[in-house]
């Protein structure tokens, strides 16, 4: 009896396994087939442009524009990249290009500036994170893709665009720019005072060897003295992950620097830092703003979680997710969003971006009043100083703002005014010096 039973359940779980395998299949099937009625509503729209459309089109025309409708439909980080456009990624982040020098995003259907590259012609013209291009040589940019306003602005050394700006609720006003060649330097690097300041500007090949290099040449000029390092983020559009990374890690002794979560768990990555610190753990002021996005997001998040810098300015761009250049063959490649990165606290950045510890607008600094404020030394009758105290007006001489700043050497002297005009900047200083005073009178 108790066989009989045994057999007649074994055949009711083979039963409802098979119904269930069967249901899966049919559902499998009828996805399968809604898909090759897609794929054939997709061919014959495209047999009836091709056909009846008033101008004759280049079937490579049409054939790319769709997948990259496609694939920007996805988010506004994925496109399609034929040969040119692919060989311009690649010299992008291996060497130089002619061009403006600006990194860019599209935004319903205008060019937003996501960040001026140092030292370019669109640097040097003021053009500004956040400044929507709206025509270029008159032509109005809607209706285009972002691969060929790109190609529109990049040209031939030494010819002249330009472009229309809309900034912030400013009337519209043109902008000529001549195109240069655009060199892939990612790194500078001066002193300021006792402090070491180092600027990134994009994330591509180079920009670890430039990071060594700028620190072991602050580290030699300033030795035992220095006092602490501003890593200048701002305005960094970011680049490549694995730069991002060895950034991070070059002031990391331990812990996850960054992790990419994917759909499919197995490809999971988290990436952490080993031992070695360049700055030798001098107190670090990481600044940021809203043209700091995605690698710089990595970095800034990073050591903020980790507590091994004070992040200040403004909240960072909020580009949170991992895109992979997938080459398709003849040369073509696709660039697709893949993976979504998490900072080392679990956090992601996606759409909120890297808020800082200290929030700081960058603001226009003009001195009130010049003339010489009476002191009690100007009272007439007031009692000397005996000198015991002489210690602590030296002291405070030698702690003087405008101390640090004059002592830049070299060729950085030349930067010394615009120095003192960046007031995010000044208030980094500011701040590295306080905690190397408190830090002074703790020891």
């Amino acid at each position: 009896m108790k066989k009989k039973l045994f057999m007649t359940t074994v055949a009711a779980i083979v039963a409802l396994t098979s119904g269930i395998s069967l249901a899966q299949e049919n559902e499998s099937k009828k996805r399968n087939e809604e898909t090759y009625r897609l794929l054939n509503l997709l061919g014959n729209v495209f047999e009836e442009v091709r056909a009846r459309y008033v101008k004759e089109i280049a079937d490579k025309k049409l054939i790319e524009s769709a997948i990259n409708g496609m694939l920007t439909s996805l988010d506004p980080h994925s496109s399609y990249l034929n040969a040119e456009n692919f060989t311009n990624m690649r010299v992008q982040t291996r060497g130089k290009f002619g061009g403006l020098g600006i990194e860019v995003t599209m935004e319903n259907g205008l060019v937003r500036v996501v960040s001026p590259i140092d030292d370019t012609p669109a640097f040097r013209s003021g053009v500004q994170a956040g400044d929507l291009i709206t025509h270029l040589d008159g032509k109005s940019i809607q209706g285009l893709t972002l691969q060929q306003a790109v190609k529109m602005m990049r040209g031939k050394v030494g010819t002249d665009i330009k472009l229309t700006i809309r900034r912030a609720s400013s009337e519209p006003f043109f902008v000529t720019i001549t195109r240069a060649t655009i060199p892939i330097r990612t790194v500078r690097s001066r002193i300021e005072g006792d402090f070491g300041y180092v600027r990134i500007s994009s994330f591509s090949e180079p920009t670890e060897k430039g990071l060594k290099k700028a620190m072991k040449k602050i580290n030699k000029e300033l030795g035992d003295k220095m006092r602490g390092l501003v890593l200048d983020l701002r305005n960094n559009p970011g680049g490549l992950l694995d730069q991002a990374v060895k950034v991070s890690d070059a002031f990391l002794d331990r812990g996850e620097i960054v992790s990419t979560r994917t759909r499919d768990k197995r490809d999971h990555q988290r990436f952490n830092a080993r031992k070695g610190d360049l700055a030798k753990g001098k107190p670090i002021v990481v600044l940021v703003n809203g043209g700091s996005a995605s690698a710089s997001e990595i970095v800034a998040g990073a050591l903020q979680d980790h507590k091994r810098a004070i992040v200040l300015g403004t909240k960072s761009f909020g580009k949170g997710s991992v895109q992979t250049i997938i080459p398709l063959g003849n040369h073509n490649a696709m660039r697709l969003t893949t993976a979504l990165y998490f900072t080392p606290s679990g956090s992601s950045i996606q759409k909120v971006g890297i808020r800082p510890d200290i929030v700081v607008e960058q603001a226009r600094i003009e001195p009130i009043d010049r003339r010489t404020p009476r002191r009690e030394a100007d009272l007439r009758g007031a009692l000397n100083n005996s000198g015991v105290d002489r210690k602590r007006e030296q002291h405070q001489s030698d702690q003087s703002p405008g101390s640090d700043i004059n002592q830049s050497s070299g060729d950085n002297r030349k930067d010394t005014n615009q120095n003192r005009r960046d007031f995010q900047l000044q208030r980094a200083l500011d701040l590295l010096r306080g905690v190397s005073i408190f830090n002074q009178r703790q020891g």
